[in-house]
């Protein structure tokens, strides 16, 4: 009887150990841009910036349970009109992802995954404006899972329903 407890313990622990699992592979950057056109008189202007920031991602299969997933962010500001400065930054990641459905797949790499790279691209920004002469500037935090959802909403509008046939997006 003791054989059949410790051979069920190790069937569950094999079972345990093939469900889905997440990994961390990598974390780079992989293109950064920072631009004063208007150096160094923009320096001068006494007017009120105005921010516009854009974000974007992009998934890539790169292996059968790996995916790279590219977090995009553009900072521009401006001022009376004239731009002061533009942040870009590619802030990506390889991740492994096994054992996972479609749909929590794609929620996965449309949440999870841009969750783990933002304070990365988040830093970056901050320290490329302020080593561009500009007074410090720190990002709020973006709730990725409100983006996904209204990403998925979207895309079920634009493909009547269609989603289930999809593939895997991951897009914010």
């Amino acid at each position: 009887m003791s054989e059949e407890n410790v051979n069920g313990a190790a069937a569950q622990a094999e079972e345990a150990a093939t469900g889905p699992a997440f990994t961390v592979e990598k974390i780079y950057v992989k293109d950064v841009s920072f631009e004063v056109p208007g150096a160094p008189a923009v320096f001068a202007e006494a007017a009120q910036p105005q921010l516009q920031l854009n974000l974007s991602q992009n998934v890539q299969r790169v292996g059968e349970n790996a995916f790279e997933v590219v977090l995009g962010i553009t900072l521009t500001c401006a001022a009376n009109d004239k731009p002061m400065y533009l942040a870009e930054v590619k802030q990506a990641g390889v991740f492994g992802l096994i054992g996972f459905d479609g749909p929590t797949l794609d929620a996965m790499l449309g949440t999870h995954c841009p969750n783990v790279l933002y304070p990365y691209a988040r830093q970056l920004i901050s320290d490329l404006i302020q080593a561009g002469g500009f007074p410090p500037f720190f990002l709020q935090p973006i709730n990725f899972d409100a983006l996904y959802a209204e990403g998925l909403r979207q895309r079920a509008s634009q493909a009547d329903g269609g989603l289930a046939d999809a593939e895997t997006a991951g897009n914010a």
